[in-house]
């Protein structure tokens, strides 16, 4: 009986639901990174339109994009369930934030792989986790428009 208690209070809580969903954003993006980088991008640089891209950059966003379409649609039903913005306005917001992290996480990776010679795949998981903790608020308080009177239900 507990034990139950203690999952229902688990499930109840906004964070570990928000930790739940990121997780399994994040494991799309990153397996999505190391099938992309190893498997199916297998050129060191590629040329798109007049840039010359590195292998982990492209890897990266495809592998982010694929991320936050699974992160979205989990958090916007389990976690921030309670939104009263439309979904459009949600995904737009949610893509947005997205944006941002994307190019925080480009310059710790490009930190991690060019600077501190760490293996790409390895680099990738740590420059992800590096920004979690800011997503949860940035997505409850912009993404998802919950005031602070919400803090109740955490």
């Amino acid at each position: 009986m507990t034990e139950i208690n203690l999952g229902n209070k688990l499930l109840d809580n906004h964070i570990i639901r928000f930790v739940f969903s990121a997780g399994l954003g994040f494991l799309v993006d990153i397996s999505a990174f190391y099938l992309f980088y190893h498997n199916f991008l297998v050129q060191k640089t590629y040329n798109i339109f007049t840039l010359t891209v590195r292998n982990s950059t492209l890897s990266l966003a495809l592998s982010f994009f694929m991320g936050v379409v699974v992160n979205f649609i989990i958090t916007r039903y389990f976690v921030f369930s309670q939104s009263k913005s439309s979904p459009y306005k949600q995904f737009f917001r949610f893509v947005l934030v997205a944006i941002v992290g994307f190019f925080a996480n480009l310059v710790i990776l490009k930190l991690f792989i060019q600077d501190l010679q760490m293996y790409p795949p390895v680099a990738r998981p740590l420059a992800a986790l590096s920004l979690f903790f800011a997503s949860y608020f940035i997505h409850k308080f912009f993404s998802f428009s919950l005031s602070l009177r919400h803090q109740s239900t955490d």
